[in-house]
């Protein structure tokens, strides 16, 4: 009988945290999809053995997946500091409309990241620590400085090893106070879980949800997206 109780207050309680969140909140169904390429700059040179280079791009449809909301090009250069960590600087121009703005407009961004890396029993885990510059001098003057902690973990499956499932958590936080929105405090979470799968060494591709809420300050009604996240990794070493 008290395990019945127990196991119904469990129930409850994940309920009540699934649940009470979300309605009040705007939510929206959107498909995402990532290309990366990140390889080493050894081939123009030996000296630039240790340095790799990051090419992103993305592009983002929202209200419903009925139209495109947003594209991100993200290039970057990072030093490889031991076989576990390396360190990164970079730019980011993104072009944002609806439903993630009602204004449409154009971001800057400038990143710097410490990535690490580490192979265990189960798979493969990392760390992605970003702070990000960012400035829309079409909306505002000031720069918005943000910090971005992301977790993630690949576990191949036993019966299938070119397969894996593939979980991550990105958490934003605003370090500052901008004139054209941001304030400073939480900004937004991204929790993952899908399944990856590796065609060979050069290629890897990801596919499953992703939910992302973001705290909207001026307003209290917040978002609660849900996402169909789709990536291409390319990886030359």
């Amino acid at each position: 009988m008290l395990n019945k109780i127990n196991m119904f207050m469990a129930l409850t309680i994940l309920g009540l945290l699934i649940s009470d969140p979300v309605m009040a909140d705007i939510n929206d169904n959107q498909t995402w999809g990532n290309i990366t390429a990140v390889g080493s700059l050894s081939s123009f040179t030996p000296a630039l053995k240790n340095f790799k280079y990051w090419a992103e791009f993305q592009g983002r449809f929202g209200d419903n997946t009925s139209r495109f909301s947003q594209a991100i090009i993200r290039p970057g250069i990072g030093y490889v500091i031991n076989n576990t960590t390396s360190a990164w600087l970079g730019y980011a121009s993104v072009h944002t409309a609806e439903p993630f703005s009602k204004t449409t407009f154009n971001e800057r961004r400038i990143w710097q990241q410490l990535l690490l890396s580490d192979k265990f029993s189960f798979g493969t885990a990392s760390s992605r620590s970003r702070l990000e510059e960012r400035l829309v001098p079409s909306l505002g003057d000031d720069t918005s400085l943000r910090l971005r902690q992301m977790f993630k973990v690949w576990a191949p499956l036993t019966a299938a090893p070119a397969y894996s499932v593939v979980v991550s958590d990105e958490y934003y936080l605003n370090l500052n106070n901008a004139d054209w929105g941001p304030r400073k405090g939480f900004d937004q979470n991204r929790a993952f879980i899908g399944i990856g799968y590796d065609f060979d060494k050069v290629i890897k591709t990801e596919i499953g949800y992703m939910n992302q809420y973001i705290n909207r300050p001026r307003t209290s009604i917040n978002r609660n997206d849900h996402i169909l996240s789709l990536n291409i990794y390319f990886s030359y070493y």
